[in-house]
């Protein structure tokens, strides 16, 4: 089921994929579509559907525009410490590995900057085993 919000008309392309980090600025408390902005859960994944003609005043983004836009959730990829409990179907806690490889290709999916609180995730696919420069177990998994 997609659901309606806004984005800043620069990134407002049907396709482009995004994930939700929450409110950017105190100034959103003063606007009246902040109820549409915020309609995401943080740290979700979305994929943008359509593009719709409208746009908003806004005091954030750049043009100070903002498009409507309809979006779904899309499938997320991370990087997980591989156990007994890693297998298609599985329920798990997804948590931050706070690795300090920082040259590492993969830091930005070990270290999930946009999930501050452990969340459960079912894992749809184990896509394979991640190369780890620090010597851990890794898989990608989709959820």
């Amino acid at each position: 089921m997609s659901k309606i919000t806004l984005i800043g008309t620069d990134l407002a392309k049907a396709g482009m994929e995004f994930t939700f980090v929450g409110p950017l600025s105190g100034k959103c408390d003063e606007c009246s579509l902040k109820n549409v902005c915020f309609n995401l859960e943080k740290g979700r994944h979305y994929r943008i559907l359509n593009v719709r003609e409208n746009i908003n005043p806004c005091f954030i983004y750049n043009k100070n525009k903002v498009s409507t836009i309809e979006v779904e959730e899309a499938t997320s990829t991370f990087n997980v410490q591989y156990s007994r409990r890693i297998m298609e179907g599985s329920s798990i806690e997804l948590k931050s590995m706070e690795c300090d490889y920082l040259t590492c290709p993969n830091i930005e999916t070990c270290n999930l900057i946009h999930i501050k609180e452990p969340r459960k995730i079912v894992i749809k696919k184990i896509l394979g085993r991640i190369e780890c420069p620090k010597g851990y177990d890794m898989r990608k998994i989709e959820s």
